[in-house]
């Protein structure tokens, strides 16, 4: 009975992933396949995920990601900022640009941490919380081509903040995560230097949330 349990959460986690994967929703028939299962088993998950929210039913009969999922994800994000600091004063420090954890949430980014330099005259101030689209900013840039298979660090000028210079880097490695790490500022930053490491940060940030 406990292998059997354990399969059955598997496949409920893999289908999640699936439907977290491209926001583009699936039928039942395309999760089946995708998952290797039968319609039967699929249908018993999904009737049990629906009946918690974490999987909701479009009018085209298509499936998402249901709003429960939201209340896990705020749960953790408090866990997430204290687990980012560190990396971010680091790299705040080192750099003398305002350095910031974004994950997506929906169509939007939303920074969960934010850490500014101490010791320059003037930086860009980056409020914790703060939303916008992910087609807008390194930040957002930098988690779509995440979801393309890339993970090259972006450069932006201008985009969120007048005379403001972006660079950001995914957060590869960690399934259940779509983030980016990044700096911004109001002074020219070199992508040759600073975007490999920014890249590093992330990679660093990615290790210390396994």
């Amino acid at each position: 009975m406990a292998a059997e349990s354990s399969q059955t959460l598997e496949r409920g986690l893999r289908l999640l992933r699936l439907l977290a994967d491209g926001h583009r929703g699936r039928t039942p028939t395309e999760l089946a396949n995708e998952l290797g299962l039968s319609r039967p088993a699929v249908y018993r998950l999904l009737t049990t995920l629906q009946r918690e929210g974490f999987v909701r039913r479009d009018g085209e009969g298509r499936l998402h990601l249901g709003f429960g999922v939201l209340v896990l994800a705020r749960a953790v994000q408090p866990l997430l900022r204290a687990g980012a600091l560190p990396t971010l004063r680091g790299l705040a420090e080192e750099l003398g640009a305002t350095a910031h954890l974004t994950v997506a949430e929906g169509d939007d980014g939303l920074a969960v941490a934010v850490a500014e330099p101490s010791w320059t005259d003037m930086h860009v101030a980056y409020r914790e919380g703060s939303r916008h689209p992910l087609g807008r900013g390194a930040a957002g840039l930098a988690i779509l081509a995440l979801r393309q298979g890339r993970t090259d660090y972006v450069v932006t000028e201008g985009q969120l903040q007048e005379g403001a210079c972006g660079v950001a880097a995914p957060v590869t490695g960690l399934p259940w995560l779509e983030a980016s790490v990044g700096v911004v500022a109001f002074t020219r930053l070199d992508p040759a230097t600073v975007g490999p490491r920014v890249a590093e940060a992330a990679a660093e940030l990615a290790r210390s949330l396994v």
